[in-house]
């Protein structure tokens, strides 16, 4: 199946905002961007999200990748694509979900742990599979699931993974990540948050010997 796919990207890194609300993006996003970190998540269980993502959206540069995660419905697919998103995440597999991100030519990740979601998922068209938790299923668990998957898909590696451990991944081949906690929580100020990229973008390109 043909896929849309995902952006030439000098890192493939997915900042999760998981609980910002409007009047943080622009400043915030501001920063992560200026700072190195080109793709934004805002899961839609945050304060008036497609807010958020429609400010986003608007403010970003055109080779940024803007969207949502916690995608549960396609309706949901369709009031992202009203806001201007570009990337969709889920927690789940829902291949009507995927299909319709599919027809609005977005970059698509639904969330997966084992190998029945994740070929289900690539059944499906999406762009690339977001493995959660990370932590649990670790580097070498997602490696087993990765060899019986279409080579073509962008394997991410989220929950858990963090400039602490970029190294223990990208050993193993798996160069994306998407960062919730270790970059954002609610509360912080923008300044603390590009504090925060710069430490991350340091330790990201370390570790793959950049």
């Amino acid at each position: 199946m043909n896929r849309v796919p995902f952006p030439s990207m000098k890192r493939p890194l997915i900042a999760i905002l998981r609980g910002i609300k409007p009047e943080e993006i622009e400043a915030t996003v501001g920063g992560l961007i200026e700072n190195g970190l080109t793709a934004i998540e805002i899961p839609l269980n945050s304060p008036d999200a497609f807010r958020s993502i429609e400010i986003a959206a608007k403010m970003a540069p055109a080779d940024c990748l803007i969207g949502a995660g916690t995608v549960l419905t396609v309706e949901d697919v369709d009031r992202l694509d009203a806001a201007g998103g570009r990337l969709l995440v889920t927690p789940n597999v829902e291949p009507s979900v995927i299909s319709r991100a599919h027809e609005k030519g977005m970059v698509s990740m639904p969330g997966c742990f084992t190998a029945t979601e994740a070929l289900s998922a690539a059944r499906a068209g999406a762009t690339g599979l977001k493995f959660f938790p990370a932590g649990v299923l670790g580097a070498s668990g997602i490696n087993a699931i990765r060899a019986v998957l279409p080579p073509e898909l962008v394997i991410a590696a989220v929950g858990g993974v963090s400039d602490k451990n970029f190294a223990d991944y990208t050993k193993a081949g798996i160069l994306a990540f998407g960062l919730g906690t270790s970059l954002y929580k609610p509360g912080m100020t923008a300044a603390e948050v590009a504090e925060r990229a710069k430490v991350t973008i340091l330790a990201y390109d370390a570790a793959i010997g950049a």
